[in-house]
C-alpha cells in the first residue's frame, strides 16, 4: 500500500476536527481528515445540534400550552414523540452533509475509517480491521472526542438506563424519569422531559445543580425547576438501581439518610471520558491523564508533531472550546502571527433549558478566592420591558468587576435567551473593556440586552430601572 503524504492529519471530524482541516487548507496546507463514522461527531450528530432541536420542540409546546396568557385560543394541543425525534435526526443529517460539502469545497482529503499513530509522523488508517492507507505527516492533530462516562453499577442497558444518545431517540414519552448528574446534558434533559409532563427527578452528587455555574445563579435555576414540579436531591449519591420489566428503582443517600426512587427510564449523565484507546500512544511521549490527553497552550502533546484538541484535551468539554483550539493549533502550525494561546476563561458556557443558564469568566466565589477585591451588580428580568412583554420575567443577570481596575471578570445570567446574550459579556471580556465602557454602550429598547447593561451599572450602584 503506497503511503501518501500531507502537511497535516487530523484524526477525528467533529467540531474540533473538521475545523482544523479547514483551517489547514485555507492556509494551503494540504490536509487528511480521518473519521470512523459521522463527520460532524458528537456535537453535530447526538449533541449539540440535535438536542436543541428537541428543546426547542419542547419551548414551543410550552408556549401552545399557556396561549391563553398571551390573548390566544389553542384546542387538541398534543406532541409526537416519533415526529419530534424525525425532525431532530433530519438536522443533524443536514448539517453533517454540510460537513461533507465543506471537506469538498476545501480539497480537504477524508478517509473513512480509524486513525491510529504508526511512528514518527505516520498515521495509519483501518476499516472493520483492514487497512486502508497510510497517511504521513509533519504534523498531526488528535481531535477524537470523548464518550459518556459508566459508573460501575449504573451502566447504561440502552433500554432502562440511558445515555445521552438514547435519551434522544426516545420511541414513546416516559411518565417518570430519574436523572443521574446535573450539568448542561443532565439538565437539558430534565428540562426537556418536564415540559412533556414526565415526573422527573435529579439527583446530584456536590450540595448543588448546576455546579460550575455561579452559586447564586444554581439556587435560582433550583427554585425554577422545583417551582416547574422537578425533584432535585444534592449532596446524594446513587447506590444501586433495581430493574423491573419496564421500571426502576434507585437506592439514593443523602444527608444520612435512604430513600428509593422509581422511575420508567433512567439517564446518565455524570460526565464524558476521552476516546484514547486504539490511537497507537504507546511508545509514544503523549501523556495521558484521566483519560484524557496532556497539552501545552499551544495544543502540543510530548511527542514532536503531534497535537491534541477538543473534548480529548480536557476541559471545559465545550464545542466551540474546541473549535477554537482547532484554529489557534493550526494557526501556531503554520507560523501565523498574532495567534493568542487559550484563555478558557474567555470561553462562554451556556445551557439550553427552560430558563437558560450562561456564563463567562471567574464566579463571585473564584474571583474572591484569586484575591480579587469585586464589585457586583444584579439586575433581574422582572425589570426588564421586553421579558415582560414576553412573557418570560424569571431571570437573573449577575456581574463580577475588579474592584480595582474595572475589569469584567465574570458574567452570569438564568433567563430568556441568555444562551444568545452571554456572547456580548464575552467579546467585553475579549477586548479587555471596563465598567466605564460597557456602562457608556449604548443598548438598544426595549430589548432583553438592556438587563445586561442594568448589571453593569447596579455594580457601581447605578441601576436605572431597579
Amino acid at each position: 500500500m503506497a503511503e501518501e503524504r500531507f502537511d497535516l492529519v487530523v484524526i477525528g471530524g467533529g467540531p474540533g476536527g473538521y475545523v482544523a482541516a479547514i483551517r489547514a487548507a485555507q492556509l494551503g496546507m494540504k490536509t487528511a481528515l480521518v473519521e470512523r463514522e459521522h463527520l460532524g461527531g458528537i456535537c453535530l450528530n447526538w449533541g449539540c445540534i440535535p438536542t436543541k432541536a428537541l428543546l426547542r420542540s419542547a419551548e414551543v409546546y410550552h408556549l401552545m400550552t399557556h396561549a391563553e396568557a398571551y390573548g390566544l385560543s389553542a384546542q387538541g394541543i398534543a406532541f409526537d414523540a416519533q415526529k419530534m425525534v424525525k425532525r431532530s435526526r433530519g438536522i443533524a443529517q443536514q448539517l453533517s452533509a454540510g460537513v461533507k460539502h465543506l471537506m469538498r469545497k476545501n480539497k480537504v482529503t477524508v478517509f473513512d475509517g480509524h486513525g491510529s499513530l504508526a511512528g514518527a509522523g505516520k498515521v495509519a488508517v483501518e476499516k472493520d480491521g483492514k487497512p486502508v492507507a497510510t497517511l504521513a505527516a509533519a504534523n498531526i492533530i488528535l481531535a477524537t472526542g470523548a464518550r459518556a462516562r459508566s459508573v460501575p453499577g449504573l451502566e447504561p442497558d440502552g433500554k432502562l438506563v440511558w445515555t445521552y444518545k438514547e435519551a434522544m431517540v426516545p420511541e414513546r414519552m416516559p411518565k417518570s424519569l430519574l436523572v443521574i448528574g446535573s450539568g448542561a446534558i443532565g439538565i437539558e434533559f430534565a428540562s426537556f422531559y418536564r415540559t412533556f409532563g414526565a415526573e422527573v427527578t435529579v439527583v446530584e452528587m456536590v450540595d448543588r445543580i448546576l455546579p460550575v455555574e455561579d452559586e447564586e445563579i444554581s439556587a435560582f435555576a433550583r427554585k425554577a425547576f422545583e417551582k416547574q414540579g422537578m425533584k432535585i436531591v444534592t449532596g446524594a449519591q446513587v447506590k444501586g438501581l433495581k430493574k423491573a420489566a419496564d421500571s426502576v428503582t434507585a437506592t439514593i443517600e443523602a444527608g444520612g439518610k435512604t430513600q428509593q426512587v422509581t422511575a420508567e427510564r433512567v439517564i446518565l449523565a455524570v460526565g464524558i471520558v476521552g476516546n484514547v484507546e486504539k490511537l497507537g500512544l504507546e511508545g509514544t511521549k503523549v501523556v495521558v491523564d484521566r483519560t484524557h490527553v496532556v497539552i501545552d497552550q499551544w495544543c502540543a502533546t510530548g511527542e514532536k508533531g503531534v497535537y491534541a484538541i477538543g473534548d480529548l484535551a480536557g476541559a471545559p468539554w465545550l464545542a466551540h472550546k474546541a473549535m477554537h483550539e482547532a484554529v489557534l493549533c493550526v494557526e501556531r502550525i503554520a507560523g501565523v502571527k498574532g495567534v493568542h494561546p487559550m484563555d478558557v476563561t474567555k470561553i462562554p458556557g451556556c445551557t439550553y433549558c427552560a430558563p437558560q443558564v450562561a456564563s463567562v469568566g471567574l464566579t463571585e466565589k473564584k474571583a474572591k478566592e484569586l484575591g480579587y477585591e469585586v464589585k457586583v451588580g444584579r439586575f433581574p428580568f422582572i425589570g426588564n420591558g421586553k421579558a415582560i412583554a414576553l412573557g418570560e420575567t424569571e431571570g437573573l443577570a449577575k456581574t463580577v468587576f475588579d474592584a480595582k481596575t474595572g475589569e469584567l471578570l465574570g458574567a452570569h445570567l438564568i433567563g430568556p435567551e441568555v444562551t444568545e446574550l452571554i456572547q456580548g459579556y464575552t467579546i467585553a471580556r475579549t477586548l479587555e473593556t471596563t465598567e466605564a465602557d460597557l456602562m457608556g454602550t449604548t443598548f438598544p429598547h426595549p430589548t432583553i440586552s438592556e438587563v445586561m447593561h442594568e448589571a453593569v451599572l447596579d455594580a457601581y450602584g447605578r441601576a436605572l430601572h431597579f
